[in-house]
């Protein structure tokens, strides 16, 4: 009888140890698991970065046979303007709605395109976008490199509402996990 009692608790130890060895094994996996993921993650920002390289550099290497175009902000567009921005809605938890932002937007170009810079009240650059424009509304973009903590998309439409106005949209997208949406009003600058 107490053969099979031995035999009974050996069967009964050798199950229970190898439920433990099974459940070590699964949290082995999902770690793995998880490191494949982020290694996956990190993967396609190089890559995104290098297509990004890559085509900054066929431009370059991009004979063309007339001159190029520079293009410029029209003047009743170039130069600062006064912005105030009021979060509408926001499932981000950096923005709750009732948000107001005072900022400086300057309207700049170069030889390599349109650019709208924001600072703040200490002059510090908050934010460089590039920009499109058309006669009836302006696109900037804005989108963080790899390098930075947070992955962040901005987009802000502008249309004109008077000579010395212009108002319209940022919609803020942060990890793809959450978004912001603010209302945007620039006056014009008396300090030109």
């Amino acid at each position: 009888m107490t053969y099979h009692k031995y035999l009974f608790l050996t069967v009964l130890s050798m199950l229970v140890l190898g439920g433990c060895q099974d459940s070590k094994r699964k949290q082995e996996l999902d770690l793995r698991e998880q490191r494949l993921l982020q290694k996956e993650k990190e993967f396609s920002l190089k890559e995104a970065d290098y297509r990004s390289l890559v085509r900054m550099r066929d431009s370059l290497f991009t004979k063309t046979d007339t001159a190029a175009v520079v293009l410029q902000w029209p003047d009743d567009i170039a130069g600062t303007w006064n912005g105030k921005s009021l979060c509408r809605e926001s499932t981000c938890p950096e923005y709750v709605i009732g948000d107001q932002r005072s900022n400086s937007w300057e309207f700049i170009s170069d030889s390599t395109g349109l650019y709208t810079r924001v600072t703040n009240n200490n002059n510090q650059v908050i934010r460089v976008y590039s920009a499109t424009f058309d006669s009836t509304r302006i696109q900037l973009h804005f989108a963080s490199d790899s390098s930075a903590s947070k992955n962040m998309e901005l987009a802000v439409e502008l249309g004109r509402s008077g000579a010395n106005l212009l108002k319209g949209l940022q919609t803020i997208g942060i990890d793809k996990s959450c978004a912001a949406k603010f209302s945007i009003e620039l006056t014009r600058s008396l300090n030109q």
